[in-house]
């Protein structure tokens, strides 16, 4: 069975660190997970409870859901292979590619 990540993308308005932050996102996204991805992206200006009940305190943060165990990264993820390393995708995508 095909693993599907849940992420959650909190940013706050339209900086130029979270627009970078998405678009960086959207290309390891696109390039490394296929279709097997959910992305919600949060702006904590409009739902700052949800920053809240996140504990999110810098923005732009990744959140990786599901799988279990939760994952978080902060910052513009411009390193795309240590994203993928902090999510822990790098031994999914390994076995992948053999």
């Amino acid at each position: 069975m095909t693993e599907r990540y849940l992420l959650r993308l909190f940013i706050s308005d339209h900086t130029d660190r979270s627009r970078c932050a998405l678009e960086n996102l959207e290309q390891i996204c696109a390039e490394e997970l296929g279709g097997r991805y959910e992305l919600e992206i949060v702006d904590i200006l409009l739902d700052p409870q949800a920053a809240a009940r996140e504990q999110v305190f810098a923005t732009p943060t990744l959140i990786r859901e599901l799988p279990h165990p939760v994952r978080r990264i902060v910052g513009d993820l411009a390193d795309h292979e240590q994203v993928l390393e902090d999510l822990e995708l790098l031994p999914i995508l390994a076995k992948g590619r053999d």
